[in-house]
């Protein structure tokens, strides 16, 4: 009897513990980034708000920082208009529950009334967490 309550006291105790962490797929990867995409083709705040970590921030192209906030308030401002916009080429990089995404991002559009045409390399950091798929980090560079 004192065995089988060793036995069950060291299965609560350290099984968790040797459970293996969630891991990232491929498909869950590039689903996050079409969803995020999606949010801003269609200027649904809900959306990108959905795909954005708690944490997530923005590394602008000048060295300066936009936080969760600014984006989504973006992503649904009459100030930012996308007319068009692709993202090609997914190169991903998986290490247990976080990826690393190199992508290129195309779009035309206006901002403050000012008329952008980006291509851009953009590195996108994606995390896993409790079995939620989101993006903790971007960063984009023009490609010149």
């Amino acid at each position: 009897m004192k065995k089988i309550c060793f036995v069950t006291i060291f299965i609560i105790l350290f099984a968790p513990s040797c459970q293996q962490k969630e891991t990232l797929t491929t498909e869950e990867v590039v689903a996050a980034i079409q969803l995020f995409d999606k949010g801003w083709k269609e200027k649904n705040v809900e959306i990108v708000d959905s795909v954005l970590s708690k944490s997530y921030i923005y590394f602008t192209q000048s060295g300066g920082i936009f936080d969760r906030k600014n984006v989504v308030l973006t992503a649904g401002s009459n100030d930012y208009k996308l007319d068009t916009v692709l993202r090609k080429q997914f190169d991903i990089k998986i290490e247990g529950n976080v990826a690393v995404v190199n992508t290129v991002w195309t779009g035309k559009g206006t901002y403050f009334n000012s008329p952008f045409n980006d291509n851009q390399r953009c590195s996108i950091t994606i995390i896993k967490n409790n079995g939620k798929v989101e993006i903790l980090s971007e960063h984009c560079t023009p490609i010149k």
